[in-house]
């Protein structure tokens, strides 16, 4: 038996920044707004690109990334299912500066930057949405950089875990987390292997418990807080 997939249209309307619009927006953004299957390991965008969409994770799992100069893989963080990105990008109207990568089959949604600003000049509740997400990025940029520089791995994951939590920025995620080893090891900068250790000290904390397909979140407020 097929299982038919939730259709963009309703998808769309599930966002958090969707029940703020007007029928006639609303409609709008139902007829720009188009939908495209990114293979894992595909290029959702690229570095250097022009900006020309706002960007949402129907379904899967992204990380923006970028390569130094030296050829090291830095993460600034993972989209999950139900998170918006590239508002700011569309803001300053200025090429990407970030590659997207997707960490499992995803499908994405991608309203064109005319439609955005459209919105942006016409709905009052939208950019309030925006100006949250804005605000909401920026803590989460601050506190990565505050990871990366000051913490060990074990808590590095623990906070990568609690940051797929933020229900302004991604809304659509459960307690049960559909991510891997692999997956998390990426979003928190480490190795596979690195991340199964760091998974299982936090397990014995009672904090989370690894199960098969997955990881069940047991207290979210314990990751936020671990080694604080």
């Amino acid at each position: 038996m097929t299982v038919e997939k939730t259709s963009l249209k309703e998808l769309l309307r599930q966002t958090i920044w969707a029940n703020g619009l007007t029928p006639e927006q609303m409609a709008r953004v139902e007829a720009d707004t188009y939908e495209q299957t990114i293979p894992k390991g595909g290029y959702v965008c690229r570095k250097g690109e022009p900006c020309e969409a706002w960007i949402g994770v129907i379904d899967g799992l992204v990380k923006m990334n970028n390569l130094s100069p030296e050829g090291k893989s830095v993460t600034f963080t993972g989209v999950p299912r139900g998170g918006w990105f590239g508002e700011g990008t569309l803001l300053k109207q200025e090429p990407r500066k970030y590659d997207v990568v997707a960490l499992r089959d995803s499908r994405i949604a991608r309203m064109p930057a005319k439609t955005f600003m459209w919105l942006l000049d016409n709905s009052l509740p939208f950019t309030r949405f925006l100006l949250m997400q804005l605000n909401e990025r920026l803590g989460q940029f601050i506190g990565m950089v505050e990871f990366d520089r000051l913490l060990d791995v074990d808590t590095r994951v623990a906070r990568c875990l609690a940051a797929l939590f933020n229900t302004h920025l991604y809304p659509g995620t459960d307690t049960l987390l559909q991510i891997s080893q692999e997956e998390i090891g990426y979003l928190s900068g480490s190795s596979r292997q690195r991340a199964n250790q760091a998974l299982q000290v936090l397990e014995k904390e009672g904090l989370l418990k690894v199960d098969y397909g997955g990881i069940q979140i047991l207290d979210l407020d314990g990751l936020r807080r671990f080694r604080a």
